[in-house]
């Protein structure tokens, strides 16, 4: 039978009628399959949340716009995983709220960064981008380094991201169920009444700015920027755990 299309170009009312029903039913073919399996995003051991100068590193990093240039989402194609690693994995984000993937790459992917380069380059590269990678167009950020760093409302933070499910724990049986699920040491570091504790204690322990006696801005991107990516040891991992979730 032959659609005469003329109705729906002459008609409004029926063009959005129609609009609306081919989004409907497109919507429902991908949405409904999602409830009827058991996970949607992949169960790899290693992920976890972000500890409290990471997390205060993370929210530095959406202050700056450091996303309106970088992205953090490698795609599964050859050229990709050349320059940057292994494809982005979702469970890598999530619990980031918001997550920072994105599409806009006036500078590198940095969904792999942490480990790529020491702490004294990051704080060069912060400073003075031009002065490690002659080519940038990313603009200083000197303050970073000489800005006290304000933790003092980390846990309430932390209090915050709990409410839309990070497992930071505010109570023994939370804590021990990160024991469980993350280990001791991990677990240690998601306790809210400890917050501010533990971001010092990372600060100094990490040196990321290079003055242990002063926490700055600097130490918490920099500590943010070193883990991404560093949290899944893909060497461990083999293509058939991956594949059910593709």
């Amino acid at each position: 039978m032959k659609l005469n299309s003329e109705l729906l170009e002459t008609n409004a009312g029926v063009l959005l009628v129609a609009t609306m029903l081919a989004i409907s039913v497109g919507g429902l073919v991908e949405i409904a399959p999602l409830f009827l399996i058991k996970n949607t995003v992949e169960d790899i051991p290693g992920v976890r949340p972000y500890t409290p100068l990471e997390s205060r590193g993370r929210d530095i990093y959406v202050r700056e716009g450091c996303y309106t240039c970088h992205s953090q989402m490698i795609r599964p194609f050859r050229d990709e995983q050349l320059r940057y690693g292994h494809y982005s994995l979702a469970a890598e984000s999530k619990y980031d709220h918001p997550f920072q993937w994105g599409s806009k790459r006036t500078g590198p992917d940095l969904a792999r960064v942490g480990g790529k380069y020491s702490n004294e380059w990051h704080v060069q590269h912060l400073i003075q981008p031009t002065s490690v990678v002659p080519e940038s167009v990313m603009p200083n950020y000197p303050w970073l380094s000489a800005t006290p760093l304000d933790y003092s409302d980390v846990a309430d933070r932390l209090r915050a991201l709990r409410t839309v499910g990070v497992p930071y724990s505010a109570s023994e049986a939370e804590y021990q169920a990160n024991v469980k699920q993350f280990g001791p040491e991990v677990a240690e570091t998601l306790r809210i009444d400890k917050a501010q504790e533990n971001l010092v204690a990372q600060a100094q322990a990490g040196n990321f700015d290079g003055d242990r006696a002063f926490v700055s801005e600097a130490d918490a991107l920099i500590a943010y920027l070193q883990v991404l990516g560093t949290m899944v040891d893909f060497s461990k991992l083999k293509p058939e755990d991956l594949v059910k979730y593709r």
